[in-house]
């Protein structure tokens, strides 16, 4: 006879599965709100673990998911080359500005790879203040996600929540700031 164990996965943590079926209520409670300005975000109906990810902080620590594990996190592709990131920038600014804190970030990781000193310098213009400068310059979470079905275009935004687990996803921008994603984030939020 062959035995084995399930459920376990190296770290200790429960599979995947377990660790995420609580998302499923919080999805449900999105799915609903998905209108308006965030018509186009797809909520993910059995929420799973997001494929592991990395990206420098601004001292050029390295990231992963896991370093904001207990927060949820809206996740967010931009390059400066990206017209409709850079339209969507500020709306993603405000909302870190009103609803961020210890229990939600928005993680915006810059993907360019040539003329690093730009997007800075965009943001900079723009009068962005509130978000952190992530990047990426070799757009490698890019590529990891798009390999994974995550990512198909510029902007690309998902929603994890405070276990990592993916609840929505959006190819393309949205207005970020607007009454619908506020309350969109703040059902996310809910416990």
């Amino acid at each position: 006879a062959l035995y084995g164990i399930k459920g376990r996965g190296s770290n200790g943590e429960m599979a995947s599965g377990a660790v995420c079926r609580p998302a499923a209520a919080t999805a449900a409670r999105l799915a609903p709100l998905v209108k308006g300005e965030i018509a186009a975000v797809k909520v993910n109906a059995q929420p799973a673990p997001l494929v592991p990810v990395s990206f420098a902080a601004p001292d050029g620590k390295v990231l992963g998911l896991a370093d904001f594990k207990g927060r949820v996190v809206l996740l967010n592709l931009w390059a400066t080359w990206c017209a409709p990131c850079r339209a969507e920038m500020p709306a993603l600014d405000r909302l870190q500005a009103e609803l961020g804190g210890p229990g939600f970030e928005v993680v915006t990781v810059n993907i360019d790879t040539q003329r690093l000193e730009r997007p800075k310098q965009f943001l900079k213009d723009v009068g962005v203040a509130s978000l952190v400068y992530y990047s990426d310059k070799e757009a490698t979470i890019f590529t990891t996600l798009k390999r994974a079905g995550k990512a198909f275009g510029m902007p690309t935004t998902l929603l994890l929540d405070a276990n990592g687990c993916e609840l929505a996803s959006l190819s393309g921008p949205a207005e970020w700031s607007s009454d619908e994603a506020k309350a969109f984030i703040r059902a996310a939020l809910a416990r």
